[in-house]
């Protein structure tokens, strides 16, 4: 049987992670060396410098191409050094257009350090075609989306953005990091680059930085040269730590999607919650595209807190389970006030969040104790 044919829960296992040859170790081994011995000048037996490639390394991006459908992937020491390295590809006034929802981060590198270089971005509101299209210049090359976006939950329409960005020249780059590819395949849609902050849900247990991108093999070769050029580069076991989450995504990614529907319907009925954006509601602007491009909808949710910033930073603070931290995807369940915290960056800009607005990141505890204590914290 063919691995491509093999389920997405079978290849986070096998794919890239066959027995170690020389032990027959079954988990791929953490190959924690800076060089590697050659039997003659330049003759080597694929590896001659960690920061060029690590076996371990090649495990991890051989399984995320294949969970992503792409040819290949090219790890890196961060979400944001991945970003860097897609974004590095451009020359001197090339123009993106970028989802009015992103990370913080994201925003920031672009407009802060890319922007010196001549990068030129326009935030517009990806949901809206004609808006898209009215911002298309000769020179933009990336439509960059996030679906769902961060921290607001918007959904986009990834196959009619694709369609958009090959009539006009432009590549369709989809941040996954919130759906991953256990829930959505943006390849199958017609994106171009897939880009992962694989500290989140594919790490999935808040103990390792990092980031990848998935796309075709004649891009992967660009970004691979930027990999050992630049230097961003995760180490092995960092590689180690996230092969090991993603053997469980699958069976992850069905218990986060379960909690944060049963809150998520709970929030929607409580007096002190003005608003909540989560695709599975039924109501949510998002929920009929994202039921036909998604298997599930996610484990993030954002909340408007009814009282103001005031409330929405006392309800921050009054949680037990969920912990008052930045970042997502992990076992554990969080909670943060975007505004403060993730998207301070934005603050002032088109991005800027409500400050009202607080982001949960809901874990696989049992449900019944989540809504304890988010219940609590409201109280």
């Amino acid at each position: 049987m063919a691995m491509d044919d093999l389920h997405l829960e079978t290849r986070a296992i096998h794919v890239g992670q066959e027995p170690d040859p020389a032990t027959g170790a079954v988990v791929v081994p953490i190959y924690q060396t800076s060089t590697f011995a050659q039997s003659a000048p330049g003759q080597h037996t694929g590896y001659e410098y960690a920061r060029t490639g690590n076996p371990t390394r090649t495990a991890l991006q051989t399984c995320l191409a294949s969970l992503e459908g792409t040819d290949a992937a090219v790890a890196f020491a961060s979400g944001l050094a991945a970003e860097d390295a897609i974004l590095r590809l451009l020359d001197p006034g090339d123009h993106v257009i970028m989802a009015d929802d992103v990370y913080g981060g994201t925003w920031r590198q672009i407009t802060r350090v890319h922007g010196r270089f001549g990068i030129q971005v326009s935030a517009v509101d990806l949901r809206d075609l004609d808006a898209v299209r009215a911002a298309i210049r000769p020179t933009t090359r990336y439509l960059w989306a996030e679906s769902p976006s961060n921290p607001m939950l918007k959904i986009l329409d990834l196959a009619a953005l694709a369609q958009l960005g090959r009539d006009h020249g432009a590549r369709l780059v989809v941040d996954n990091t919130f759906a991953t590819p256990a829930l959505q395949q943006p390849t199958s849609l017609g994106a171009d680059l897939i880009v992962h902050s694989t500290t989140k849900y594919l790490g999935g247990h808040s103990d390792v930085v990092g980031g990848v991108v998935c796309t075709d093999a004649a891009t992967a070769a660009d970004l691979a040269f930027l990999q050992n050029a630049v230097g961003a580069v995760p180490g092995p076991f960092d590689n180690f730590l996230t092969l090991r989450g993603v053997k469980t995504l699958g069976l992850r990614m069905q218990r986060h999607c379960a909690n944060a529907q049963r809150i998520a319907t709970w929030l929607d009925e409580h007096p002190r919650v003005s608003a909540v954006h989560y695709p599975g509601l039924p109501d949510d602007p998002g929920h009929a595209l994202a039921a036909t491009q998604m298997t599930g909808f996610g484990g993030m949710i954002s909340l408007r807190v009814a009282g103001g910033r005031a409330a929405a930073e006392h309800m921050c603070t009054q949680t037990r389970l969920f912990f008052l931290a930045e970042s997502l995807g992990g076992v554990e369940s969080l909670i943060e006030h975007p505004g403060i915290m993730t998207h301070a960056s934005v603050a002032g800009t088109a991005l800027e969040v409500p400050d009202d607005l607080v982001r949960l990141s809901v874990g696989i505890e049992h449900v019944d104790d989540l809504l304890a204590d988010l219940e609590r914290a409201l109280g």
